[in-house]
């Protein structure tokens, strides 16, 4: 298929030095799940997700699904894989791993994306998970890989709910955020510039929530607009965000201009990454991917197809630095995957950047930093230590957050967070390690007795931050490192 090829040949940009500081977009998004997921009062005990209801009013496209061919891509022979995700694995694996860089992800991309019209998404999610543990490049790029599986799946099957339960949390839910992308991409063309109403925004996302529905997937849902909002209005970012303001709830508008965000830096560093082809055909003057005119100019600032200036070479705090107060904390939490692009993944620098950013939002920042370190060093603890430590000593402590977020985000598990903590350096960060640990059990389970249980594991005052974070006290440990009021 040319829409995970297309993705995945800008993911060969990630392997070239002079883009190193892309690398970090692999687990962006699971900071932003991060953020989220501290907001919610609840969550399923222990991850369980339960299927969504399968039909959700009013969000099935009139689009009828068509076949796609699985082939691997040109000069690639034509491979079947087998329905069952170990031998389509071990099949795949064959064809493809021992391939150069390029060859590998087209060979990989004919696979994936023709199995999800022989066996369904199911089967393809775990395939996916499958090579990703024989392989590592597959498993530093799963997040693509499942977004295109979302965007897939929902092509041959334009009905949300079905599509969604089909999807797995595998990857940084990857395959959840396809799905709505090309849903609100399907839903609106033909609406001359991509006209939304309130009753779309808060609708679509409708089948989650209540007592009987389920608020994990909610954000997944609500994440996953921000991003199709966003190319409706063909990367105008202030488009996007206004329609974002249109869903009644402050949760669903934070999550919303989430994923606003983190399309419109993605798209600035790699303009036709996965679901580009998606967008509504521009108007005459495009280029051959059915954009209009954008791009990097001469002062290296990037400049959407709508005008809209993405990326300013001359800004590193760009486009926190000009928009409203309530978008801030989102930005700005995202903010370090654009200074280590314009930087060349310079951690220290990313830093000094930081510490350049209105105080009340630095923590915020620095949280960026933590997750965006995270995926640096792949997840080792001494590097990720060694890297937040490049800080100033009054943030380092959100630097911890957002690293050991990040590392039971792409788990779902607290073991590699509590062994993190441990290590890490002076009482201040390690308190905030804590809490920050405390806030994803939450999440992780709705019971407070098992909270309690998985905080337990700490001892003393580091169990009192955990309980904390987890909301089972009201009162924070002394010493807790607090953020300045309004961040």
């Amino acid at each position: 298929m040319k829409l995970l090829r297309r993705l995945e040949r800008q993911l060969a940009l990630l392997r070239r030095p002079m883009t190193v500081a892309l690398v970090v977009f692999a687990v962006a998004l699971a900071g932003l799940l991060a953020a989220g997921w501290a907001l919610l009062v609840g969550g399923s005990d222990d991850l369980v997700v339960q299927n969504p209801p399968p039909e959700v009013a009013g969000v099935r496209a009139s689009s009828d699904p068509v076949p796609a061919a699985a082939t691997a891509g040109p000069g690639t022979p034509v491979v079947q894989l087998p329905p069952d995700p170990a031998e389509a694995a071990e099949r795949a694996l064959a064809t493809c791993r021992d391939r150069g860089y390029d060859a590998k992800v087209t060979c990989y991309d004919g696979l994936l994306t023709g199995l999800v019209s022989s066996a369904g998404v199911e089967a393809a999610m775990e395939t996916l998970k499958r090579i990703g543990e024989a392989d590592q490049e597959v498993q530093r790029d799963g997040h693509v890989y499942s977004h295109a599986i979302g965007i897939e799946g929902y092509r041959l099957d334009p009905d949300v709910g079905r599509t969604f339960a089909r999807c797995t949390e595998l990857y940084q839910s990857g395959c959840y955020h396809g799905v709505i992308q090309a849903h609100f991409l399907a839903v609106t063309r033909g609406d001359g510039a991509g006209a939304i109403t309130a009753r779309q925004v808060n609708q679509v996302c409708d089948a989650y929530r209540g007592e009987a529905g389920n608020q994990w997937l909610l954000f997944q849902c609500v994440h996953g607009m921000g991003h199709g909002l966003t190319m409706i209005h063909r990367h105008d970012l202030r488009r996007a965000l206004a329609d974002c303001d249109l869903l009644t709830l402050d949760w669903d508008r934070h999550s919303c201009y989430g994923g606003a965000f983190m399309e419109n830096i993605v798209n600035a560093t790699q303009p036709h990454h996965g679901g580009s082809h998606l967008e509504q055909k521009a108007p005459q003057g495009d280029d051959e991917h059915g954009h209009a005119a954008g791009g990097a100019t001469a002062k290296g600032d990037f400049m959407t197809p709508s005008g809209f200036k993405a990326l300013d070479a001359s800004d590193p705090l760009y486009p926190c630095s000009v928009l409203e107060t309530r978008y801030l904390v989102d930005c700005y939490q995202m903010q370090t995957s654009v200074i280590l692009f314009h930087n060349r993944g310079d951690i220290g620098g990313a830093a000094r950047a930081c510490d350049g950013a209105p105080e009340e939002w630095r923590p915020a920042c620095y949280q960026s930093l933590g997750r965006d370190v995270s995926s640096y060093t792949l997840q080792d603890p001494d590097e990720s230590i060694r890297m937040c430590s490049l800080g100033r000593p009054a943030y380092q402590p959100w630097c911890y957050v957002g690293l050991v977020k990040n590392f039971v985000d792409l788990t779902a598990k607290t073991d590699t967070g509590f062994a993190f903590c441990r290590k890490v350096p002076g009482r201040a960060n390690q308190l905030k390690c804590y809490e920050a640990l405390g806030e994803e059990i939450s999440v992780l389970s709705a019971d407070p007795a098992r909270r309690g249980e998985l905080c337990a594991e700490a001892k003393g005052e580091f169990a009192e931050a955990c309980r904390y974070g987890a909301r089972l006290d009201d009162r924070p440990p002394p010493g807790l490192p607090r953020a300045a009021q309004g961040a």
